[in-house]
């Protein structure tokens, strides 16, 4: 009975130290491809993992699209490393997370698939490894910021006390000063020099600044207007805000778009700049962007531009 109690109070304690520690973290970063896979997103392990940290109430991203904070102070974020301890015919697998300077912070339990597809072993095998999760409640606290005492600098004692005046030698001229005893001597003459430079004549130079503003004004005035058709384009209005929340699935080139259903609703294709997609729909062909921080979708409808909001899962 009593190792018991014992056991209990130290699984305790550990959900307590790992709460402290994992709540100190704002992101959890997901790679595409975990050590010791050879594809990105094998048997859909980097989707999965990323969805079940979300789930958890985590931030989760991936390590190819970090946010800015995250970006300039990689201290925020703890990184996802998945041990494969499979064998013959078990599936094993332990989720590790580190911080910046690759550390480790959090170790999950073991979980275990004997199923014999890949995809669905891993599924079942990460998921389990996940319970380790379901006694924190994750809140992220951002640590305080630890304020530097100012540094105070005495010159105490730095300066010599001469109990010799230095003397002057040069009483009659002020403009030189000469100090002549056993430690200093010096000559300093102050008297001024002639010189040669000679003032411009104002004047002339007057003349030329006025003839030259003349012929810029003038080449001012010989230039035409030119005419531009801004605002002459396409109609563009919000159609509506997709309130059902999509699901990204990875594809080859893109990503497959798919509702609770689930149903495929909309399918998106890599392009040459980041964060914009080829779009294509049940008869609606078009691009889906990310701005400022939110994804649309636009498309022709007739001569208009519609623009749809959408709210997607990565």
């Amino acid at each position: 009975m009593k190792s018991i109690v014992l056991s209990i109070f130290l699984m305790a304690g550990f959900a307590s130290e790992a709460q402290v520690n994992l709540n100190e973290f704002k992101y959890i970063v997901v790679p595409k491809r975990f050590d010791g896979f050879k594809k990105e997103n094998q048997h859909q392990t980097s989707t999965y993992i990323k969805y079940m940290f979300s789930k958890k109430g985590f931030a989760t991203v991936y390590d190819d699209n970090l946010p800015a904070d995250l970006a300039s102070n990689r201290c925020l974020g703890l990184y996802v490393d998945l041990i494969n301890n499979s064998s013959m015919f078990t599936t094993k697998t332990v989720l590790e997370l580190k911080d910046c300077n690759n550390q480790e912070v959090f170790l999950t339990q073991e979980g275990k698939s004997k199923k014999k597809d890949y995809k669905d072993a891993f599924t079942e095998a990460i998921s389990k490894a996940f319970g380790s999760f379901d006694t924190l409640n994750y809140v992220y606290e951002p640590k305080e910021e630890v304020k530097e005492e100012p540094v105070t600098i005495s010159f105490k004692n730095d300066v010599k006390t001469l109990d010799d005046k230095p003397e002057v030698t040069d009483d009659h001229d002020p403009m030189v000063a000469q100090i002549a005893t056993e430690e200093v001597q010096s000559y300093k003459d102050r008297r001024p020099v002639e010189t040669d430079y000679k003032k411009a004549n104002i004047s002339e130079e007057k003349n030329m600044v006025e003839q030259q503003a003349t012929k810029e004004d003038q080449s001012f005035k010989n230039v035409e207007p030119v005419q531009t058709d801004y605002g002459k384009g396409p109609t563009v209005s919000v159609s509506k805000v997709t309130s059902e929340t999509l699901y990204a699935q990875a594809l080859p080139n893109g990503y497959q778009l798919i509702d609770s259903t689930p149903k495929i609703r909309l399918k998106i294709f890599k392009s040459s700049m980041p964060n914009v997609y080829i779009a294509k729909a049940d008869g609606q062909d078009g691009v889906v962007y990310s701005s400022d921080g939110k994804w649309f979708f636009e498309y022709y409808e007739g001569d208009k531009i519609i623009k749809e909001e959408l709210r997607i899962k990565f």
